[in-house]
């Protein structure tokens, strides 16, 4: 008797990839109201975290390559949210810094966690052993 694959209710990367679309989904309204895609806005998570991050160093915590977030942090500068400036230590890399109006754009970033938050309706527990877990396998997969 041949052996059959898993269900797909049994296939951890659909369950990951069918929940990551819902969870952006969730987003979209909320940052088109802000003009911002999803991708730019994990890109100002990082700066509200830390400014003065080189493009480079934005890319590594995101994990994605440097050139895929060149043209994200370009529409940014665009919107009046931040400004690229050489880094004087690294001619080809660009160090970024909210404007007045990126750092006012916090205020709407944790309107939105909230808001996420309260529709994902799991404890603070509950989403901390999530996160754990995913970190976990996220270095796994990674190593």
């Amino acid at each position: 008797m041949a052996a059959h694959p898993p269900l797909l209710d049994q296939h951890l990367c659909f369950k990951l990839y069918s929940t990551s679309l819902k969870m952006t989904q969730l987003y979209k309204p909320m940052l088109s109201a802000l003009n911002l895609t999803y991708p730019q806005y994990l890109v100002m998570v990082v700066l509200w975290e830390q400014e003065g991050l080189g493009i480079k160093d934005v890319a590594q915590r995101l994990q994605q390559h440097s050139g895929s977030i060149t043209p994200l942090v370009k529409r940014l500068e665009a919107e009046g949210y931040l400004l690229r400036s050489r880094d004087p230590n690294d001619e080809r890399n660009r160090v970024l810094s909210l404007t007045q109006a990126g750092q006012d754009l916090r205020a709407e970033g944790v309107r939105i966690s909230k808001a996420i938050a309260h529709a994902c309706n799991i404890s603070h527990a509950d989403l901390m052993q999530m996160a754990g877990s995913l970190d976990r396998l996220n270095k796994t997969l990674g190593a």
